[in-house]
């Protein structure tokens, strides 16, 4: 099952080529939030989509049912359908959506908390509920573009946009599509996200020098940075692609998932499940440790995760961890949430046709614990063959899926 489209919005770029290429010259996403007055919050830095005008890509009737996580996945589906040689459409094709979030409906579920208080319940949206739900970032993209075949959608915190390329993976195994679109969408920057964030003391609080703020593997990480956007790809099987001569960015080749089943937010210490999820992962790819160059690490610098995943690929790749490139796109980009491990596997998969990986960047001081080659604030010129992306959600769901160049 291949790759043959990409699309993306995210803090670094409004296309899939800006975002690629801002992750290789090391340029930070991250700002003062300007989705709302930030004053009296422990954070006032997140990484936010900058430029989309959600009015030129839907009418109105369309950009008043839906909410912004939708609006940036539609944005990003065009893009891969398009960048995949299929059009504007896929009416006709055997064709299925997988687009997941983690935290879809949060601003609205907000934002019409606010008006009930405030002017009654007539004055909640009608279209409140609909957009609300987990599902409808999906639903709009198979209405946008014409898709009558599988439509899914789930929830796995931070691992939800891997997850959606398994699903993707299955779904042409099985032979229930000829084309599938998928990925991960979420935009949930709002005061209560962030006062609960907080609450927890997940995030960052390094709110004057913002695009330093998030540090994986750095000894000096106080936490993740909080971000929104959207990674979509569009998938094939080989043989499709080849005889409509389309281009082919990658293969995906494997892909693994365990739990923790240990805590809801923090990760089991000993990284036992998470390098399982590696392991099986290698062994769906028919793949030897030692033929892996890249890890895109979930990467969150945050101080358990950070330590917890680098224990990890020690345990899933033995002694040949040392020789990986280890690289943290979340230095750059901040956390997407459901379309976080999509973003990895666009690093993956850009990796393995551009002989280059991106690097960590804010990497100043190294942490005993955290002892792999994180390809530190310098991008590296390296042929990929195969790469692996990690991805941690929430509840301990661990998701890993491995890339192959074709």
């Amino acid at each position: 099952m291949v790759i043959t489209g990409i699309g993306a919005l995210t803090p670094l770029g409004n296309t899939a080529g800006e975002t690629w290429e801002a992750l290789l010259a090391g340029r930070s996403g991250v700002d003062t939030i300007t989705a709302f007055d930030p004053a009296g919050l422990p954070t006032t830095i997140a990484a936010e989509v900058k430029g989309f005008d959600p009015s030129a890509l839907l009418p109105v009737k369309r950009l008043n049912r839906s909410s912004r996580c939708t609006q940036l996945a539609i944005a990003a589906a065009r893009e891969a359908v398009a960048d995949a040689g299929l059009g504007s459409t896929l009416e006709g094709t055997e064709a299925a959506v997988v687009i997941n979030c983690a935290v879809a409906g949060f601003p609205e579920v907000e934002e019409a908390v606010h008006v009930l208080e405030a002017r009654g319940a007539r004055y909640v949206s009608p279209s409140f509920v609909a957009s609300s739900l987990t599902n409808m970032a999906a639903c709009e993209v198979a209405i946008d573009l014409g898709v009558h075949g599988w439509v899914n959608a789930s929830a796995l915190a931070c691992a939800s946009g891997t997850h959606a390329l398994l699903e993707a993976r299955r779904i042409l195994l099985e032979g229930d599509a000829d084309v599938v679109v998928a990925g991960g969408a979420d935009a949930a920057i709002t005061p209560v996200m962030f006062a609960g964030l907080s609450s927890m003391r997940g995030l960052s609080r390094n709110n004057d020098c913002p695009q330093e703020a998030s540090r994986p593997f750095d000894a000096g990480r106080d936490g993740f940075v909080f971000g929104e956007g959207a990674v979509v790809f569009t998938l094939e099987r080989l043989s499709s692609a080849r005889a409509r001569g389309a281009r082919v960015y990658a293969e995906v080749s494997g892909g693994a998932m365990t739990a923790d089943a240990f805590h809801i937010v923090a990760p089991d210490p000993g990284g036992t499940f998470a390098a399982r999820a590696i392991t099986k992962t290698l062994e769906t790819a028919q793949l030897d440790a030692s033929g892996v160059e890249l890890v895109c690490a979930h990467g969150t610098s945050t101080r358990a995760n950070d330590k917890t995943e680098t224990a990890a690929i020690h345990q899933a790749f033995g002694a040949h961890a040392p020789a990986l490139a280890v690289t943290a796109p979340k230095s750059m980009a901040g956390h997407l949430i459901g379309a976080a491990g999509a973003l990895g596997a666009l690093v993956c998969v850009r990796a393995i046709t551009d002989s280059a990986v991106p690097p960590t960047i804010n990497y100043t001081s190294p942490d005993p614990e955290c002892d792999l080659d994180y390809v530190p604030n310098e991008a590296r010129a390296m042929a990929v063959r195969h790469a692996v992306t990690n991805a941690f959600g929430f509840g301990g769901q661990n998701c890993v899926v491995a890339f192959s160049a074709v």
